[in-house]
C-alpha cells in the first residue's frame, strides 16, 4: 500500500478528558483509511490512553507514536501563587524516539501529577531538560510558550526560549510547530516562525491539533465542552473552539494548507520514521519475593502447602496429591511462584494482626494451593472446583486473586504492601467512568438546555439491560425510533448523543486495585493524582496494567467480614461464647430452616425481597443448594426459566439427562447446567478435551465468536462420538451447552461468596441479638439500613432501645435480648465526647443532669453534645422530662463548672443540702408534644426509634398499597405503584416554558423514602394536600434510572380518606386450605354486608393462582374489624383492599 506523505503528530483521544471527542480506536481507523504510516497519541498533560493505543494501531497496521501535550510552567512546577489573570502554563508537545523517551515521558507526566499540579498537571523547564533523552519537542499551538511571547510583542524572549528548548532537545529534535485552524493568532505566530526558522536553523512541522475526527464532529466537540465546563450551547460567556478545522484532516488537506512549506510536511514523515518504540508485553515485572535461606520459590511455596495439608486434609489421598502436584507445576511452568507467595505473605500478615480476610473470591477458590495457603477457605476437592478455570497453562495471563478485607481495615493491609516493597512500588489504579447511553443522553441534553421531563423521556426508554448501546435501544424501542424519525432538536440530541457514547469522561481511583511492581513505578507507568481522595494511582487502567507485565490485585473491603468479627467480639464480651467462624458445622439444621423460610434480612447476598421469596420456593437443606443460589439470582437464570426447572427438579419432579454421562456432573444442580465448571466438565468427560481446551470452549462460549463456536462444537462431536456417543447426541449436548453456557456462573466464586451467606446465616440463627447489633454497627450513618434492620428486629421480637447516657455503649450493643442504641449514632456526639461520658460513669451511674456536667470532661461534652443526648432520649432513664432538661441545661453547665462546684461543696460540707437542691431543681413543666419529640429523635439520630408518627397507618398501608416504599426496587420501571407514606419534604417550583407550579415531594413510610415529581396538571388537582407532615397515598408510575427511583405521581388520597375509595376486597387463601376455611369465610362475609365486591385468589401449582369473584349476596363494607376477622381465617397478610381501579398488591 501507498502511504500518505503526512502523518499527524499533535492529536487527542477521548483521553484528553472532555476535550477530545476522538475514540482511540476510531482515530487509529480513519488514519489507516487515510493510508497514513504512523499516527501519534498527544493527550493533554497525561499518557491515560497510551497502551490502549500502542496495541490497537499495531494490530490495525500502522506505526503508533507515543507522546503527551505537556503543560509547562512559566517557571518553576512548584510556584502555585499566580496572581489572578496571569498565566499559569504553557503548552508543549513531547514525542518518545526510544524506550529511553518513553521512561523519560512517563516520569514528566507523573512529576505533573505529583509534583506540579496547578488547575493542570504542571512540569517546568528544569525538568524538561533533566528528561529530554529519547524525546522529540515540539513547540506546540498557540498556547505554547514561545507562540504566546510573539502573541504578547516578546519576539526576543521567544528566540532565547527556542534556542533554550534546542539545547535541551538537541538540534535533530526541536521543531517548531505551524498550524493553520483559521485563527488570526495562528498567522501572526507562523509568519514569526518561519522567520525564527531560517534565521536560527530550526526545522518546522506542520500540525493540526486534532480533537475529532470528522469536520462535522465540531458540534458534539463543542458540546463535550460544554459538559466540561457546565454550561449550555446558547451561553455566550464559555470556553469554544474559534473554528471547526481541528479534526483529523487528510494529506491533500494538509499539503493545501502548507503548500508554501512542503519541508513542514516532510518532517512529519522524518519524526515518525525516528519513532521507534518498542514495547515488550511478554514479560511479567513481579516484585521479588524474598525466601527464608533464599530457597528456591517453587520449593518454599510446596514447603507452606505441605505444611498445611494435614490441617486441611486428615485423610490424604492420591487424588489430593496428584491435584496438588499439577497445579504446583503449571504455577511453576508459568512462573508465578512468587505471585502466589507474595498473596500469602499479605494475607499471613492480615490474619496475624487480626484484620479479618474473606474464605476467597473469583476463580482462585478452584486452587488447592489456595486452600491450602489460606489464601481461600473453601475446599476445591469436596465441591469440585476447577484449577483451570483459575490458571489455564494454554492462555498465558496473569492470575488474578482479588481478597476480600474487612472495610475498615483494608487500607491497614496496603500499608503494608507499601512499607514491604516501598512507597515508589506501590500505587492504586486508575478507571474511567464512560458516557454510557442514557448518561448520554443526560449530558448533551443539559448542554443543550432542553427541558429535563424531556430528556428524561428520552433516556428512560433505553432498556435498563448492561452494556445496551443507544443504537440497539434505538432498533429495540419503536417509541425511541420515532422520536428520533420526527427530526428537529431531540433528533439532534439523538445524533450528538451517538457520536459521544462510549468516551471517556471523568478519572477514578479503582475501588479496589492495587498494582505493586519490581522497580520504581514510574519505569512502567506513569502515575497521577487523584484529586478527590489525594491518592497516587496509575495512569494506565487495570487491562493495560496486566499487558505491561505489573502485578494487580483487588484489595476490596467488605462490610460483612467487619460485621462478622464484630458480632463474635460481642458475644465473647457479652456472653463469654468463643466461636471460630471457620469451623462451624456446615449442615446446621437451624440455619437452613431460617434460609428456608427466607428470614434473610442482614444476610450477606441473600437479603433482597426476590432472593428471600427464592429461597422459600427451593428450601435449600444443604450447603450446595446455598452455592446454587448466589449463582442462580441473576437476570439470565431468572428470565430463562431454569431457575424454575432447579426447583421443580430439586422438590422431586422427575430429572432427565441427555446421556447417563451427564448424571454425574448435573445430579448436584438437579440436571440443570448452573455452572461454567459444568460446561468444562462435560467437555472433558464427553468430548475428551484437556482442561486447558475445555476452559478455552468456556470463554469461546461466553464471547459467542461463531469461527471459534464452529471450530469448538466440530472438536466436541469428534471427541464425544470416539466416546461413544452418536454425532446427533454430540451435537446436541454442545448445542445445550451453548444455551446454558449464556447463564453459566463461575462456581468457585458462587461458593466463596455462598460460605459468607452461610456464615451470617448461622450467626442470625444462632445468635440473633448479637448479630443484628452488630449489623446496626456496620451501617451507622446509613438510615435507609438503619431503618429496615430496626424494622427486622422488630419482627424478630428485639426491641431497639433507644440511647442511653448510662447503659449506652459507643456503638449499638446487646443487653440481654434487646439492642441498645449506640451514642456514635447520634448527630453532634463524636467519639472523643462518648468517652469522656463512658468514662465519668465507671464510678456509678448518672443521677441527673447536673450530676452529669459534674462529672464530665465540659472541654469535649459541650452545650451541643447534651442537647443532642437530651433531644434524642438519651437522659430519659434519669427521669427528667425533655422539656425540663431543655430548659435547665445552661444553669447545668454552669453547676458543672470547677469553680461553681467548689462553691456547692462548701454548701454541702456546712449542712445547706437545701441551698444544693434549690439550684438543681427540675422547673414543673409539661413535656413536648409526641410529634415534637418524635421530630427531634429522627433529626437526631436519622430514624423514628421510640414511636413513628405513622405507627397507627401500618395496617392500612398493608392494606392499600402495592408494597413498603423500600420494595420498590423489585418491580419493572413504569409499573403503575400505589404507595403511602407522610410528606417529610415539598419543593415547589415554576416550570421553565409555560411558568406553571409542580413539585417535587419526599414521601417517607417506616422505613424508607423515596422522590414523587407531581407535574402541573397533577400538582393542580392535589396542590390543596400536599402539606409537610401529611400523611398520605399516591399513585404514580414507577421510574427506575441509573442509580435511583422515583415516582411521576397521577393522584394523591388523604390516607384518612382512603377507605372510603376502596373498590374491592381480596382474600388470598393458603395452600392446602380446607372446607372449613372456606365457611369460616363465608360467615364472616356475610356480616358485613355491603356493596362492594370481594375476589378471592386461589393458589395453585407453579406459583400460579386462579381468582373468583363472589356473588353479591357476599358483597362487604370495607373496615378494619373486617380485615381483622377475616385474617384470624386465613392468616395475617391474606387481606387487602383495592381502589382505584383495583391497584393494590
Amino acid at each position: 500500500m501507498e502511504h500518505s506523505k503526512f502523518v499527524h503528530l499533535h492529536t487527542h483521544t477521548e483521553y484528553s478528558l472532555l476535550d477530545g471527542a476522538a475514540r482511540v480506536e476510531a482515530l487509529i481507523e480513519r488514519a489507516y483509511k487515510l493510508k497514513m504510516p504512523a499516527l501519534a497519541i498527544t493527550d493533554h498533560g497525561n499518557m491515560f490512553g497510551a497502551i490502549e493505543f500502542y496495541k490497537y494501531a499495531y494490530k490495525i497496521g500502522i506505526k503508533p507514536i507515543i507522546g503527551c501535550e505537556l503543560y509547562i510552567a512559566p517557571e518553576s512546577r512548584l510556584d502555585k501563587n499566580a496572581v489572578q489573570g496571569a498565566v499559569t502554563n504553557y503548552h508543549g508537545i513531547c514525542l518518545v524516539r526510544n524506550e529511553e523517551g518513553y521512561k523519560n515521558l512517563m516520569k514528566l507526566v507523573s512529576i505533573g501529577y505529583t509534583e506540579g499540579f496547578y488547575y493542570k498537571p504542571r512540569v517546568d523547564r528544569g525538568m524538561l531538560a533533566q528528561y529530554s533523552k529519547g524525546l522529540i519537542f515540539m513547540s506546540g499551538c498557540v498556547k505554547g510558550e514561545i507562540a504566546s511571547l510573539i502573541l504578547r510583542g516578546q519576539d526576543k524572549m521567544a528566540r532565547e526560549r527556542a534556542q533554550e528548548f534546542q539545547k535541551m532537545f538537541g538540534e535533530d529534535n526541536f521543531y517548531l510547530e505551524l498550524h493553520s485552524h483559521g485563527l488570526k493568532e495562528e498567522v501572526i505566530v507562523n509568519q514569526h516562525l518561519i522567520g525564527m526558522s531560517v534565521d536560527m536553523s530550526i526545522p518546522l512541522v506542520a500540525a493540526n491539533d486534532v480533537h475529532y475526527l470528522f469536520k462535522e464532529d465540531a458540534e458534539a466537540h463543542d458540546i463535550l465542552l460544554c459538559i466540561q465546563t457546565n454550561k449550555h450551547v446558547a451561553d455566550t460567556d464559555r470556553l469554544r473552539f474559534s473554528s471547526n478545522e481541528f479534526y483529523l484532516k487528510t494529506y491533500e488537506e494538509m499539503n493545501d494548507l502548507f503548500s508554501q512549506f512542503p519541508k513542514a510536511i516532510e518532517n512529519t514523515i522524518g519524526i515518525a520514521k525516528r519513532c521507534n518504540l518498542e514495547l515488550d508485553f511478554g514479560h511479567t515485572h513481579l516484585p521479588h519475593y524474598h525466601t527464608p535461606e533464599d530457597v528456591p520459590l517453587p520449593d518454599y511455596l510446596r514447603q507452606l502447602c505441605m505444611e498445611r495439608l494435614e490441617e486441611r486434609y486428615p485423610e490424604v489421598t492420591e487424588e489430593i496429591l496428584n491435584r496438588l502436584n499439577h497445579e504446583i507445576q503449571v504455577i511453576t511452568q508459568m512462573k508465578y511462584p512468587g505471585y502466589f507467595l507474595i498473596v500469602w505473605d499479605l494475607i499471613n500478615y492480615a490474619r496475624q494482626k487480626g484484620i479479618p480476610v474473606g474464605p476467597g473470591r473469583g476463580s482462585a477458590a478452584g486452587s488447592i494451593v489456595s486452600y491450602l495457603l489460606g489464601i481461600t477457605d473453601i475446599d476445591p476437592i469436596r465441591y469440585n472446583l476447577l484449577f483451570e478455570r483459575f490458571l489455564n497453562p494454554e492462555r498465558v495471563s496473569m492470575p488474578d486473586i482479588d481478597i476480600d478485607f474487612c472495610y475498615e481495615r483494608r487500607d491497614e493491609v496496603i500499608d503494608y504492601v507499601i512499607s514491604k516493597y516501598g512507597k515508589e512500588r506501590v500505587a492504586q489504579i486508575i478507571t474511567f467512568g464512560t458516557m454510557l447511553a442514557k448518561g448520554a443522553i443526560r449530558d448533551v441534553g443539559r448542554a443543550l438546555d432542553i427541558p429535563y421531563g424531556e430528556v428524561d423521556k428520552i433516556a428512560k426508554l433505553i432498556p435498563n439491560e448492561l452494556h445496551i448501546t443507544l443504537l440497539e435501544s434505538i432498533k429495540k424501542v419503536p417509541e425511541l425510533a420515532k422520536i428520533y424519525e420526527e427530526g428537529g432538536l431531540k433528533q439532534r440530541l439523538i445524533d450528538t448523543a451517538l457520536k459521544l457514547e462510549g468516551v471517556a469522561r471523568h478519572a477514578s481511583t479503582h475501588a479496589a486495585g492495587v498494582v505493586i511492581a519490581e522497580d520504581p513505578l514510574t519505569e512502567f507507568a506513569p502515575l497521577y493524582r487523584d484529586p478527590k481522595s489525594e491518592s497516587i494511582v496509575t495512569q494506565y487502567a487495570k487491562d493495560a496494567i496486566e499487558s505491561i507485565g505489573l502485578l494487580k490485585m483487588d484489595f476490596l473491603g467488605l462490610k460483612t467480614l467487619t460485621t462478622i468479627h464484630n458480632m463474635i467480639i460481642l458475644l465473647k464480651e457479652k456472653r463469654g461464647i468463643t466461636i471460630d467462624i471457620s469451623t462451624i458445622p456446615i449442615d446446621d439444621e437451624k440455619t437452613f430452616q431460617l434460609l428456608s423460610e427466607g428470614e434473610t434480612i442482614g444476610v450477606f447476598q441473600l437479603e433482597s425481597s426476590g432472593m428471600r421469596e427464592l429461597c422459600r420456593k427451593l428450601q435449600p437443606d444443604m450447603f450446595e443448594d446455598v452455592i446454587a443460589l448466589v449463582a442462580l439470582y441473576r437476570p439470565g437464570p431468572l428470565n430463562s426459566g431454569m431457575v424454575d426447572e432447579f426447583i421443580l427438579s430439586k422438590h422431586g419432579k422427575k430429572i432427565k439427562y441427555l446421556h447417563p454421562k451427564l448424571k454425574h456432573i448435573l445430579e448436584e444442580t438437579y440436571g440443570v447446567m448452573v455452572y461454567q465448571e459444568q460446561v468444562m466438565n462435560i467437555a472433558v468427560v464427553l468430548g475428551g478435551f484437556s482442561m486447558a481446551q475445555a476452559d478455552e470452549l468456556r470463554r469461546a462460549m461466553a464471547k459467542k465468536v461463531p469461527e471459534k463456536m464452529e471450530k469448538m462444537n466440530k472438536l466436541f462431536v469428534e471427541g464425544a462420538s470416539n466416546n461413544g456417543l452418536f454425532p446427533e447426541m454430540a451435537a446436541k449436548i454442545f448445542d445445550l451447552m451453548a444455551k446454558f453456557a449464556e447463564y453459566g456462573f463461575n462456581k468457585s466464586h458462587s461458593a466463596a461468596y455462598a460460605l459468607i451467606a452461610y456464615q451470617t446465616a448461622y450467626l442470625k440463627a444462632h445468635f440473633p441479638v448479637e448479630f443484628m447489633a452488630a449489623l446496626l454497627t456496620a451501617e451507622l450513618g446509613n438510615t435507609d439500613k438503619i431503618s429496615a434492620y430496626i424494622a427486622e428486629c422488630k419482627r424478630m421480637g428485639i426491641a431497639v432501645l433507644p440511647p442511653d447516657i448510662n447503659q449506652s455503649d459507643l456503638s449499638f450493643t446487646p443487653v440481654q435480648d434487646k439492642i441498645r442504641f449506640g451514642l456514635n449514632g447520634i448527630k453532634n456526639v463524636g467519639n472523643i465526647a462518648i468517652n469522656s461520658i463512658i468514662t465519668a460513669r465507671k464510678i456509678e451511674p448518672f443521677k441527673s443532669i447536673y450530676d452529669f456536667c459534674k462529672r464530665v470532661d465540659s472541654r469535649v461534652v459541650n452545650k451541643r453534645v447534651i442537647e443532642s443526648l437530651i433531644n434524642c432520649g438519651g437522659f430519659d432513664s434519669t427521669g427528667a422530662k425533655r422539656a425540663q432538661l431543655a430548659q435547665v441545661i445552661d444553669n447545668a453547665i454552669k453547676i458543672g463548672s470547677q469553680k461553681v462546684n467548689k462553691a456547692m461543696s462548701l454548701f454541702e460540707m456546712f449542712g445547706q443540702k437545701d441551698v444544693v437542691d434549690e439550684v438543681e431543681r427540675l422547673p414543673d413543666i409539661p413535656e413536648w408534644s409526641e410529634t415534637a419529640l418524635l421530630k427531634l429523635e429522627k433529626e437526631l439520630i436519622g430514624i423514628y426509634l421510640t414511636s413513628h408518627p405513622l405507627a397507627q397507618y401500618e395496617q392500612e398501608f398493608k392494606k392499600y398499597t402495592t408494597c413498603p416504599i423500600s420494595q420498590l426496587k423489585e418491580h419493572k420501571d413504569e409499573e403503575i405503584v400505589v404507595i403511602g407514606g407522610m410528606i417529610s419534604q415539598l419543593k415547589k417550583i415554576l416550570t421553565k416554558k409555560s411558568a406553571k407550579q409542580m413539585a417535587f415531594v419526599t414521601l417517607e413510610d417506616m422505613a424508607d423514602s423515596v422522590e414523587v415529581v407531581f407535574l402541573p396538571d397533577v400538582f393542580e388537582t392535589a396542590s390543596d394536600r400536599l402539606i409537610l407532615d401529611e400523611v398520605v397515598l399516591i399513585k404514580g408510575k414507577l421510574e427506575i434510572g441509573e442509580d435511583k427511583f422515583k415516582i411521576l405521581a397521577k393522584e394523591l388520597i388523604e390516607a384518612s380518606k382512603a377507605i372510603t375509595l376502596v373498590t374491592a376486597v381480596h382474600v388470598r387463601l393458603k395452600d392446602g386450605f380446607e372446607d372449613n376455611c372456606l365457611n369460616l369465610l363465608k360467615e364472616t362475609l356475610l356480616q358485613f354486608k355491603g356493596v362492594k365486591p370481594v375476589y378471592i385468589h386461589i393458589p395453585e401449582k407453579e406459583g400460579n393462582e386462579t381468582i373468583v369473584l363472589t356473588g353479591h349476596g357476599f358483597r362487604v363494607t370495607p373496615s378494619d374489624e373486617l380485615v381483622n376477622r377475616i385474617e384470624g381465617v386465613v392468616g395475617e397478610g391474606g387481606v387487602w383492599f383495592g381502589f382505584n381501579g383495583g391497584i393494590g398488591k
